[in-house]
């Protein structure tokens, strides 16, 4: 018994872990940035002004690709198979909390709004309808706003599903991102305010989480970056460095001020490469340079060794001289 319950808690104090990092990932997604406009988005509403005679309304919405990557963030919450699933993550808290009333019901709660809100098998009765027909071929459709929301997710934006795309397609994109955006300002909203109960329930003592999953970096903040490196270059076929802090092979140089790079190519991670002070060098891309390295900002210690690499074919090049050829 003691072994079954050693189990089901490391199962739950993954479930948890994995859920705290993807949630603090969808805490610091743009969208969560004001939180007020956030949870206004929950219930967006919609201005309704008369014009000779005809009524019209207006709803103002964020830009669909904004949305989008918040979909992208909270996707992970939403599907079942997945640790940091938001039911999963409520039931490893309703075990941790058995013995505190309180928070047992706070849970229970919780997890009633989440299948109400969220869960596909959703009443279709919990939210508005859209009904459309074709004028010219008499086909009708109706679909309530959570299935529309669940198209758009589905079949516009995290999978290409043909079921979720034949269902919202007659109803046209408008209709199934406008559907969608309560669902994943609530999704976020929702996810934000546990992750800060789960943290507080951590403080307390509660839950026996590491602490670097409230502190590793989930997000960047900034895709701009200047840092201290190392290059080093060779000719092609020069044996390459076995790792990232061994001595190098016999060929290699290390690039200085004073180094002839004028015959080098100027690729960097796939991209031009512009010094500011001397021609381009051949140089890992980033990912290739924090292999293996200690967890980190990046910034210190680091030695990366340039592998050569083979010429890269100007494809783009040639598709556009051959697309001119081809014009009258």
């Amino acid at each position: 018994m003691a072994r079954d319950q050693a189990e089901i808690e490391q199962r739950n104090r993954q479930c948890l872990e994995s859920f705290v990092v993807r949630a603090r990932r969808v805490a610091e997604h743009s969208l969560a940035g004001d939180w007020e406009k956030l949870v206004a988005l929950i219930d967006p509403k919609i201005r309704v002004r008369f014009e000779n005679g005809e009524i019209r309304i207006r709803q103002e919405l964020p830009a669909e690709e904004v949305v989008e990557s918040a979909a992208a963030r909270i996707r992970p919450i939403l599907l079942k198979t997945e640790d940091c699933f938001h039911m999963n993550a409520l039931k490893a808290l309703g075990y941790a909390c058995q013995e505190l009333p309180r928070d047992a019901e706070r849970v229970r709660a919780v997890r009633a709004e989440w299948k109400a809100r969220v869960d596909p098998a959703t009443p279709m009765d919990a939210a508005y309808r859209v009904l459309v027909a074709d004028t010219a071929t008499g086909e009708e459709h109706d679909l309530d706003a959570h299935r529309l929301a669940l198209s758009w997710i589905y079949g516009d934006v995290v999978h290409q599903d043909p079921e979720q795309r034949k269902k919202g397609d007659p109803f046209g994109l408008r209709d199934r991102f406008r559907a969608a955006v309560p669902l994943v300002a609530w999704t976020m909203v929702a996810t934000i305010e546990l992750l800060a109960y789960i943290e507080a329930l951590w403080k307390d003592g509660v839950l026996q989480l590491r602490p670097e999953v409230f502190n590793a970096q989930v997000a960047l903040k900034s895709t701009v970056w200047e840092e201290p490196a190392q290059m080093h270059i060779a000719p092609l076929g020069t044996e390459a460095p076995s790792g990232a802090v061994t001595s190098l092979p016999e060929g290699w140089l290390t690039v200085g001020k004073d180094t002839d790079l004028s015959r080098l190519q100027n690729i960097f991670g796939g991209q031009l490469l512009h010094p500011t002070t001397s021609a381009g060098a051949i140089v890992p891309s980033s990912e290739d340079a924090d292999a293996g390295q200690p967890k980190g900002d990046g910034n210190t210690g680091r030695t990366a060794h340039g592998v050569p690499r083979q010429p890269v074919k100007d494809w783009q090049a040639e598709l556009i001289e051959r697309w001119r050829a081809m014009q009258p």
